[in-house]
Order: structure tokens, then sequence, then C-alpha cells
């Protein structure tokens, strides 16, 4: 949506140290208690899409630009993919063995691989639509991958691969659940698609709140109904993960109002089939990013977002708050003590206690 994605605005990055609770109801045993975060890298660059490849951090950025930091060098290598005049945002990225890819939000929508050999990119899909908006991408192996994008007509785009990202097409509507009027995506950190071996759920926003489930990869879907805050054009679902099969967490909120804490989380026991709201009017208000951590079974949640760094050890019931630097749009895993997160001009290592 592109209301949201672009809004953009100046602001002194700053970030704290300081630790303290955000709920005092229920206290969990165990867990996180601080936070130390060191800087990677600063630039006058907006950052929503990351991914860890072993050593390296890839990401996608804003005026064309994609690159990595080395975390055991220390060295960022960064490259323009220039396009006649167009300033490209690459606001969702995926990777095989082999290469990367990045997919560029607006119109056209570009979609380039990038080798990890040599860091050559070509491209290998192309879509001109005034309508065309993509919002997240993954893949399920080495040879199949999805992208998803804003309806053009009256489902969401959906661009599949099944030869390893040299050719993508975009599935028919009548193969697809249709959508309600105003239901698109956000484009917010590159977590509208969750894929845990060949399940794959997208979530919504806007009118509706949704999540679609396909238990085959893509080949059929279900849709599934949230109590998450929708409705207007910049409410819903930003952000989900799972843990397993069964567990997951959907947040997002209302962004014209992120302070508002209720109807903006969710969870599932059951794969998607139901989802019931959690930690009403406590934690945080708008959610950017949500992500579970490595070995927490399912219980411990990050969330980066308008209260800035969230952590919650009881699935989202309360939550702590361990940072203040609400300018950090997404975050991934190293390991369960190790994090690295991005967003308005930096990319910061995050190291939990």
């Amino acid at each position: 949506m592109k209301k949201v994605i672009l809004f953009c605005s100046a602001f002194i990055l700053f970030v704290s140290f300081t630790t303290f609770n955000n709920t005092t109801k229920k206290v969990v045993s165990g867990g996180f208690t601080s936070i130390k975060i060191d800087t990677l890298f600063q630039d006058k660059i907006s950052i929503r899409a990351i991914l860890i490849d072993k050593n390296k951090v890839w990401y996608g950025g804003d005026n064309s630009r994609f690159g990595y930091f080395d975390l055991d060098k220390k060295e960022k290598f960064e490259e323009h993919i220039y396009r006649d005049t167009l300033k490209l945002e690459f606001r969702s990225i995926a990777q095989t063995s082999k290469d990367i890819f990045l997919l560029s939000v607006g119109n056209p929508a570009l979609l380039y691989s990038v080798s990890k050999k040599d860091n050559k990119f070509k491209l290998v899909y192309k879509e001109v639509n005034s309508k065309v908006f993509y919002d997240s991408m993954q893949f399920w192996n080495d040879k199949e991958g999805i992208a998803i994008g804003d309806p053009t007509e009256d489902t969401f785009s959906m661009i599949i691969t099944r030869d390893g990202g040299e050719t993508w097409t975009k599935m028919l509507s009548d193969k697809l659940p249709t959508n309600a009027v105003g239901e698109a995506a956000f484009a917010a950190s590159n977590t509208n698609i969750v894929i845990s071996g060949n399940d794959t759920w997208l979530v919504s926003g806007g009118k509706k709140a949704r999540v679609f489930y396909s238990p085959d990869k893509a080949k059929t879907w279900k849709v599934v109904e949230t109590p998450i805050v929708q409705g207007k054009p910049m409410t819903g679902i930003f952000t989900a993960d799972f843990y397993d099969s069964k567990h997951g967490f959907i947040a997002g909120g209302d962004y014209e109002n992120p302070d508002k804490k209720s109807d903006n989380k969710a969870f599932t026991t059951d794969g998607g089939k139901t989802w019931q709201l959690i930690g009403q009017n406590l934690g945080f208000g708008y959610a950017s990013c949500v992500q579970y951590v490595p070995g927490g079974n399912g219980k411990e949640i990050i969330c980066v977002g308008s209260e800035g760094i969230q952590y919650s050890q009881n699935g989202g019931e309360n939550w702590m708050q361990l940072s203040t630097d609400s300018k950090l749009f997404t975050i991934r895993f190293v390991n369960r003590n190790t994090a690295i997160a991005a967003g308005h001009n930096k990319i910061v290592r995050l190291n939990f206690k």
C-alpha cells in the first residue's frame, strides 16, 4: 500500500540502552532483560528488506540500492541497479543457495537475481501496470518461490517460479481467492509471506485483515478472517511469523493511530485456522515486524515498530520495552541471542542479554 510504505520523515536517530518494563500484570522468569545495540553502518537510506546468508546481511533499499554487510570482515558492499531514470525501491528480498532476489515495489515492478558468487545481477521479471505494487517475496526451496503484491484485478498479484528464479509467472485471478474491495498488503518489512515446509501464509490489511493459507506451495488457497483492526486503508496486518506449522503470530494495527494498543496482536495454535487477540492495551501499538526468538518454544517474540523494540516471554500476553528506537522497520535473527535490524538510515546488530 503506497500511502504507508512511502512515508518517511526526518528524524534524529538515537539508541537507548535502558531497559524497562512496559507492563506489570505478569512477569515470566528467565528470558532477555536487556539489549546491546551496535551500529553496523549508517547512511542516507531506507531499508525494509534484509536476509541473513551465513556471515552476510543482504539488504534492499531505496534509490535503486542493494548490498550486504560482511559480519566477519566488518565490510559493506553496495551496488546500484540503474534502470532509465527510475529510482527503484527494493522492499522484497529472498534467496536460494546461489542467488539473491530483489523486487521493486512500484510500476514497473522489476525483479532481479543477484549472483552470490560475483554479485552480477540480471532482470528476470517485469510487470507494467498502473496498479502494480509488490509487497513481499520468499522461497520454499532452491527451485520454488513466491512474491505477492496489491491487486491489479480482484485478487492478490501473485508471481511464482518453479525453476530457481530464472522465470516467473503471474497466477491467473480465477485460481486465487478474491480480495475484498480495499484489501491489499503492506510492504513494511517483507513479512507478509511466511513459509514452513509446503505451508504458506499471506496476510492482508486495509478494509479486511485476513490470512490466506496454502498447504501445497500456492496451488490451492483458503482464507481465514482475523480479529485484527480493519476497515480503513491503513489498518490491518502488517507482519506475521510462524514458530512451526501450528503456532503463529500476526500484528499490525492502525498506522494513522500508532499508539492504539488494542486489536493489533493475535496468535494461532492450529496453523492459522483460528486467531485470538492477545496483549490487549499492552506492549506496542503499530507493529512493523514481528519475529519469534529461535529456541523460545513459540513463547518469545520480538517486535519492532512504533514503540521501539518490544519483547514478550509469554506468547504476546505481556511485553517489555528493550529500546525506544522507533525507526527500525525489519528484524531477522542470526541465532538466539543475536539479531540484525534495519530501518531509517542504518543497519544494526542486536545482542540480547
